[in-house]
Parts: structure tokens; C-alpha cells; sequence
């Protein structure tokens, strides 16, 4: 077959693009499709559910995180090879950081791909049709390939959706029907055994309400050989100064890591550990701590003393250390009471928290990093230190979130996106 791209886009926030997006990637993947997932934006959640569906690690594309040709060129490296390249959209297809700039929208137009619109049918029939007509016509450089529609309640309902398509002048792929029991597990999942189980059952069931009515030869057929022809000449990272060793946290309690950050270490020599089994820190110049759920499993990692010793003496012997939201908070010394590494003199709290979340753009002498703060907890003492960096919201106005600074030791709960810009220089390496 030819080789196949598309974005999925929604009208709006809610319509099921992630349970359109999974269910699809399961369909092609058993046809013995090579499926290569994408997400529009910093989700490091759904990425998760992306590598269980198509069985390929997923890859955000963000132009706030990273630049326009950056997010182009690794979209050619990670498509190149494949059979079907499947980029979930974020939001509404025109929702993006600043009007329409880091939409799916955008993103479409950034990699030539056309978009498949998913449409939310519940409570509504022909008038979908001027909905249909805006989202075709209000930026004509971005193609709508196709519709699906989700939560239809019965053949006839769908009839009338059809005629709407056909009026607006639009390619009707089919629908998925209202199945109230089809429900996204707990994003609270990690990588434990239970949640790839967990995440397995609703990535199959996703696939089921998918396959049911919606023709997804027809899909193919109409974003056929739309991977552009640049896709592949993605230039290798360059060797930087002197091999390294890079222990990199990664099990239940820290899995938030973009492959990118993790390519852009090359040549470098990395191996992963675990706080919650190992005993100690492996041998290595630099340690990074990722995010994740450290307070899910924050028993198992204060009973492991002889971790949380061996991190702690590592940060007083000046090692270079990077910590992120759950990796700083780790760094703390206590999760509601359970003992944590003590290296940051100040707790950390479920209690009474709220949502933080944003783009945050990190202001340090001599460099600027981008990334995106997400979490529920909130550190008891915020101001226990001085923090390191300005960091600004998506409008340049100054945020409290803190970069914390100690001996050789950075940490903080903005998850840092380095894959275009490098992390290495903050140690001036």
C-alpha cells in the first residue's frame, strides 16, 4: 500500500480523539500496518497509551517547546520507514498556545499531513454541517481530509450527519457509536503491570467501537502517500566534548521522559535505574530524575534507604544531578510524611493542592529552556531556596514556579524539553 499520514483533529476539547487515535493505531497495527504514533503538544500521558496501541513509542510535536523546523525534522526522522504515521491533535483543531500557533491545525500545515476531523454528534444532526463547512474552509492551507463522527446514537441519526457531510462538501469516513461504558482508564498509571493491563483493555475496546463503523480503508485511501518526501533526512546529533556516563530514573514512580531528551544525549553512554528497586545510584557524571507519580508509590520509595542515601550523598559530593516535578519532588524531605531524600529542606503535599499547569518558558544566565508544568502537588515551603531562573507563562509574564540550585543539583517541577537545545551547557559541559 501506499504509505498513509493524517492529523486527528476534534471540533473542541472532549470529542474522543484519544479513544479515535487508539483505536485506530490498534486497527492498522493488526492489519500488520507499521504504525508510527505522534502527539500534538506536551502530553506525556497519552504518548504512554500511544506505544500500547501501536507498539512504537510515541512523539511530541510542539512549536512552543521546540522550533518549527525542529518539530518538522523529527517528524521526518520518526514517519521515515513507516506505514502509517497517526499525529494526535490537541484541543480544538485551532486551539493553540498563542491564537492558532501550535494547534493541530498548525501542526498540519507544518508537516504537509491532511486532517481527519473528529466530530461530537451527541444532541445534534444537519446543523453539523455549517460546523463542518467553518472548520473546511477557515484556513484553506490546512485540508480536511475526511470526517468521523462520535457518539451517535443510532442508524438513523447517522443519516442525517451523512447529508450534513455531503452538503458541506466533505468526505464522510464513518462513525463511532455512543457507548457510555467505553471510559479512559485512571491517567494515574505509570508503568506498572496493572496499568499496561489497564491500558491494554481500553485500547482494545477503543479499537472494537472504532472498527464497528467506521471504513478505515477509505481513510487510508484518502490520506494515501501524503507523508511528505522529506521525510528521513533528519541529521543525527553531533558528538559534544568528551563521552559521558547518564543514569537516567525510569520505573513506576518516574516514567515522564520525551524520547527526544533522551536521543539528544548521544553519543553519551546511558543507563536507567530504578528509586523504588535498586540500592544505589549506578556509577555516572550525570543523574536525571524525570517526573512521574512519586507520591503513588511514595512508601515503597522511602523504604528504600539505601536509594535515598546514595542520591543524597551524590548531591553532596557536587555530582550533576537534573530533577524534574516528581524527580524534585523526591529530592524533598517528605511526601505527607513519608521520608523522601531530604536534599531540598522543605516537604511536599497532596493536601489541599491544585492544578498547576503551562507552558513556561525557563530564563537562566547565558541560556533559555523551554517546558511545561503539570502537577497537583505543592511544596510546603516553596521558598526554602532562591530559585535559579526567571521562568515566564506563554505571554512573558513572570511565574512563582521556582528552578532550585544547589551545588551541582538543579531541580524544579517544570518538565524541560532539551531535545533541540541541549541540557549538557547548564554544567557548562
Amino acid at each position: 500500500m501506499s504509505r498513509s499520514g493524517f492529523i486527528i483533529a476534534a471540533t473542541s476539547s472532549g470529542c474522543g480523539k484519544t479513544t479515535f487515535s487508539l483505536g485506530l493505531m490498534r486497527l492498522l497495527r493488526e492489519r500488520g500496518l507499521d504504525v508510527r504514533p505522534f502527539k500534538c503538544g506536551p502530553d506525556y500521558i497519552d504518548t504512554q497509551f500511544h506505544r500500547v496501541a501501536s507498539g512504537r513509542n510515541s512523539i511530541n510535536l510542539d512549536t512552543f517547546m521546540a522550533s518549527e523546523e525542529y518539530v518538522a525534522d523529527i517528524f521526518g526522522r520518526y514517519a521515515s520507514g513507516g506505514d502509517v504515521s497517526v499525529v494526535e491533535g490537541v484541543m480544538g483543531m485551532f486551539d493553540g498556545y498563542d491564537r492558532m500557533r501550535g494547534s493541530s491545525a498548525d501542526m498540519a500545515r507544518i508537516t504537509g499531513l491532511p486532517v481527519i476531523l473528529l466530530v461530537n454528534a451527541a444532541s445534534t444532526a444537519y446543523s453539523v454541517a455549517a460546523t463542518i463547512h467553518g472548520f473546511k474552509s477557515f484556513r484553506p492551507d490546512v485540508e480536511v481530509a475526511g470526517i468521523v463522527f462520535n457518539r451517535v446514537a443510532s442508524e438513523r441519526h447517522f443519516s442525517f450527519l451523512k447529508d450534513a457531510c455531503s452538503d458541506a462538501g466533505a468526505e464522510c469516513l464513518g462513525y463511532i457509536a455512543r457507548c457510555g461504558n467505553l471510559q479512559a482508564p485512571s491517567r494515574h498509571l505509570g508503568l506498572t503491570l496493572s496499568g499496561e493491563e489497564e491500558m491494554e483493555r481500553f485500547v482494545e475496546a477503543a479499537a472494537e467501537a472504532v472498527s464497528g463503523n467506521v471504513d478505515v480503508d477509505r481513510l487510508l485511501g484518502v490520506t494515501a502517500s501524503r507523508v511528505p518526501s522529506w521525510c528521513g533526512v533528519a541529521k543525527d546529533v553531533e558528538p559534544s566534548g568528551r563521552p559521558l556516563r547518564i543514569a537516567v530514573a525510569r520505573d513506576e514512580a518516574f516514567n515522564f521522559i520525551y524520547p527526544e531528551n533522551l536521543r539528544s544525549f548521544a553519543p553519551h553512554d546511558v543507563v536507567f535505574f530504578s528509586p523504588m528497586r535498586d540500592k544505589e545510584l549506578p556509577e555516572a557524571d550525570i543523574v536525571y530524575l524525570p517526573g512521574g507519580y512519586p507520591e503513588l508509590y511514595a512508601d515503597t520509595l522511602s523504604g528504600n534507604r539505601s536509594m535515598r542515601d546514595s542520591v543524597r550523598d551524590y548531591v553532596e559530593r557536587g555530582g550533576r544531578m537534573l530533577a524534574e516535578c516528581g524527580g524534585m519532588i523526591y529530592l524533598t524531605q517528605d511526601i505527607d510524611g513519608a521520608e523522601m531524600c531530604g536534599v531540598i529542606p522543605t516537604s511536599t503535599t497532596m493536601d489541599g493542592a491544585r492544578l498547576t499547569l503551562g507552558y513556561r518558558t525557563v530564563h537562566l544566565p547565558g541560556m533559555t529552556l523551554r517546558g511545561h508544568e503539570f502537577h497537583y502537588s505543592r511544596l510546603v515551603n516553596p521558598d526554602v531556596l532562591p530559585s535559579a531562573a526567571r521562568q515566564t507563562n506563554v505571554k512573558g509574564d513572570a511565574v512563582a514556579t521556582p528552578l532550585y540550585h544547589y551545588k551541582n543539583t538543579y531541580a524544579g517541577y517544570t518538565h524541560l524539553y532539551w531535545g533541540e537545545r541541549g541540557i549538557l551547557k547548564i554544567w557548562n559541559l
